[in-house]
């Protein structure tokens, strides 16, 4: 995913402006600053690249994440339904409103199974969560219509599919409110950063309140500003923000390459027997960060992603086995070991996930091996990664 791959001159000028103003803040020091005023340039592409009416830049994902459910309203006893697959931040977020992560099975999407969102809904449910994991999204359409039917915020997390889109609209900009990651490691960076969307003007504004300790920022004297509400600091820095608009500028020309790396290595994995490729839903277009194939059966995948390592082929994930990203290695999640006290009523609510299987997603993630695409090969490292492919999922057949 990385952008840091193509981290330049423009992101070095850009950076440099706001060290020669000297203000490393977003908000307040008018007269010193220039006239540059990162954070907000950024929001405003942003906003304008994802086709909504507002953006709201914060420190990480993970606070957009935390922001966007505190704006919506979201908080002590609610559910919030997540897919067994996706990082860690997408559940620790609800609990630091208090809410409760429902873990729901995936399908062959990678992302939440509609079937499964549907029996998972309870009367304490307030938002489904699709997780567009690897950049490719969720069958949106199913998922908004079950939102829709039960009165339910559709919150995406696209941390890790900026630039995809479905039915012509960006991703993020489907549901009620989308958040985005710009960490090191994402296909934009701002080093350390994230944001989030809406077309709502009221979540909108106690989105931009609440990540910067309630203030209303109404008025030019940030020590007079109003608090309507309680809020934390979740602000982004002047810095980071200079570094992602340039980052955010050079999108196209990221996907444009991811695009051309990731339709050369699908086309190895077309022409093998017995592999399968990740569903994409109708009308959805990835971002291309990631490859997702599946193999028969989880004996052969594992077979397959040791041969590549072992051929040098680096950047392959069996998320079955990893500690962040799927739920077999939650322990942390599934017994609540929280280093404040959580309370009696969400330790009780949470009971169901500490015993619950999920075959369904057992069955699409223990065959699932994803290959991360880089910017940085060139031809030569390009043809040997087919090669090494070729040869090892075909040898992998056979075991």
């Amino acid at each position: 995913m990385p952008g840091f791959e193509r981290f330049g001159v423009a992101e070095r000028k850009s950076a440099n402006e706001v060290l020669d103003s000297g203000v490393l803040m977003r908000y307040g020091f008018d007269g010193m600053r220039q006239g540059r005023w990162m954070a907000r340039e950024m929001e405003n592409a942003l906003a304008k690249r994802m086709q909504s009416r507002h953006a709201h830049l914060v420190s990480s994902g993970t606070a957009a994440l935390t922001v966007a459910l505190a704006s919506a309203g979201v908080g002590a006893g609610d559910e919030v339904i997540v897919p067994t697959f996706t990082f860690v931040a997408s559940f620790e977020a609800v609990l630091s409103v208090g809410a409760i992560p429902v873990l729901c099975d995936v399908d062959d999407t990678l992302t939440l199974d509609p079937g499964a969102v549907r029996e998972a809904i309870t009367p304490k449910t307030r938002v489904i969560m699709p997780v567009h994991m690897c950049g490719s999204m969720a069958d949106l359409r199913s998922l908004k219509a079950i939102a829709d039917v039960h009165g339910l915020l559709l919150l995406e997390d696209a941390c890790q599919a900026i630039g995809g889109s479905y039915e012509g609209k960006p991703l993020g900009s489907y549901g009620h409110i989308g958040c985005f990651s710009f960490d090191y490691v994402k296909t934009i960076t701002c080093g350390e950063g994230g944001g989030l969307i809406t077309d709502s003007d009221e979540i909108y504004e106690k989105a931009q309140a609440f990540s910067d300790h309630g203030h209303d920022h109404i008025g030019s004297d940030r020590g007079a500003e109003g608090h309507p509400h309680l809020g934390y600091n979740y602000r982004i820095g002047e810095l980071n923000a200079a570094i992602g608009l340039v980052q955010l500028g050079r999108l196209d020309e990221f996907l444009d390459i991811q695009k051309t790396h990731y339709s050369r290595l699908r086309d190895v994995l077309e022409s093998l027997e017995g592999v399968q490729l990740r569903r994409v839903p109708e009308g959805g277009i990835e971002n291309y960060s990631f490859l997702n194939f599946f193999m028969p059966d989880e004996n052969k995948a594992r077979s397959v992603a040791k041969g590549l390592g072992k051929a040098g082929f680096d950047g392959v994930f069996y998320w079955y086995d990893n500690n962040w990203h799927y739920h077999r290695k939650w322990d942390h999640l599934k017994k609540l070991e929280s280093l404040s006290p959580l309370s009696e009523a969400m330790v009780s609510q949470f009971q169901a996930t500490r015993t619950q299987s999920f075959e369904g997603s057992d069955h699409w993630m223990g065959r699932n091996l994803s290959i991360l695409v880089k910017l940085s090969w060139d031809e030569k490292e390009l043809q040997k990664r087919c090669r090494i492919l070729k040869e090892v999922v075909s040898a992998g057949q056979d075991q």
